[in-house]
């Protein structure tokens, strides 16, 4: 695989300048902990929660095929971390900039160097999650970014449970074998794939970033398996950095075995797990891609959030076209 460029993240011409006195350098994975405060800093503000985990940042780091090195830069006030940007991928970016620093310009310049970062890569849009209507979400807006989807946090209301639904005779939910990783990763790709346009995730990045993450536990990946004991339907539930969340990351449901209630089993399976490990609450993300949203919300699931995804298309260089 050739070497991807790693330019200074501030020698570009096409950048607009940024305020004086702050410095730039790409991050490195130590960094993990000032980028998660600085994160958490600004969805306090946005959206009066903290969603964003430091266990979210080191285990999307802990992808191979991730240079973050080549794909990321940070900026700093002296020695405090005061905005950052990443791109993974072809167009997945994350920005963020401390809200004492707002209206300084930071996150003009943090989309032009993700603009021109994705360019030199051969991207040919780049977009990024912002909490809708918040000072990110104007900004990119006016910035010249659209939306390309939107998507719902959705929470189970306390005391509230999820109906059981019956599965099918021979079929069984239960905990994932380490051999049976490939075949659920499998499922979870295909499923994904049918609505999300980007490569197929390497098996190596989504064993890093699932059984690799701080605090993972085996249980922590569900199957539902069929009479044959193939692998037809999984749920990755996660338990927050303070125990009290238990967050569905991943759901999936292999195309020739949906409508036969196996997601709705999952999901049972998934909090009640969650909470037999100490949550008090659960909760997952959907978008308006997959089309799921109707499902969350008749087995009593509430929208809390709504976060959109604002993209911006990337005409070629000369010399990507060449």
């Amino acid at each position: 695989m050739p070497e991807e460029p790693r330019p200074d993240p501030a020698s570009a011409d096409s950048l607009p300048p940024l305020p004086e006195g702050l410095t730039t350098r790409p991050l490195r994975k130590t960094d993990a902990r000032a980028v998660f405060e600085l994160m958490a800093e600004q969805e306090r503000l946005d959206i009066g929660v903290v969603s964003i985990e430091e266990s979210d940042i080191v285990s999307d780091w802990a992808r191979p095929s991730h240079d973050l090195a080549a794909r990321s830069v940070g900026v700093f006030d002296g020695e405090t971390l005061v905005a950052y940007a990443e791109l993974m991928g072809a167009d997945r970016a994350d920005t963020s900039v401390l809200p004492s620093h707002r209206g300084r310009g930071i996150g003009t310049w943090l989309a032009h160097w993700l603009q021109d970062l994705g360019r030199r890569v051969g991207s040919t849009v780049v977009g990024m999650p912002v909490p809708q209507g918040s000072p990110g979400d104007r900004l990119l807006e006016e910035l010249g970014f659209h939306v390309r989807w939107t998507s719902w946090v959705l929470k189970l209301p306390e005391g509230a449970s999820i109906p059981d639904r019956a599965l099918p005779e021979g079929y069984v939910v239960r905990t994932a074998q380490p051999g049976e990783l490939r075949a659920a990763h499998d499922v979870l790709e295909d499923a994904f794939l049918e609505w999300s346009v980007r490569d197929r995730e390497a098996f190596d990045d989504f064993e890093a970033a699932t059984t690799g993450r701080p605090g993972f536990e085996p249980w922590n990946l569900r199957v539902a398996l069929d009479g044959d004991g193939a692998v037809v339907g999984v749920s990755l539930v996660l338990v927050s950095d303070n125990g009290t969340t238990g967050y569905v990351d991943r759901l999936a449901v292999r195309r020739d075995q949906r409508n036969r209630g196996l997601a709705q089993a999952l999901l049972v399976d998934s909090f009640a797990q969650a909470r037999a490990h100490g949550t008090s609450t659960s909760e997952l993300s959907t978008d308006s891609r997959t089309g799921a949203l109707g499902l969350y919300e008749r087995v009593g699931m509430v929208a809390d959030q709504i976060w959109v995804n604002r993209g911006i298309d990337l005409p070629p260089t000369r010399e990507n076209a060449d």
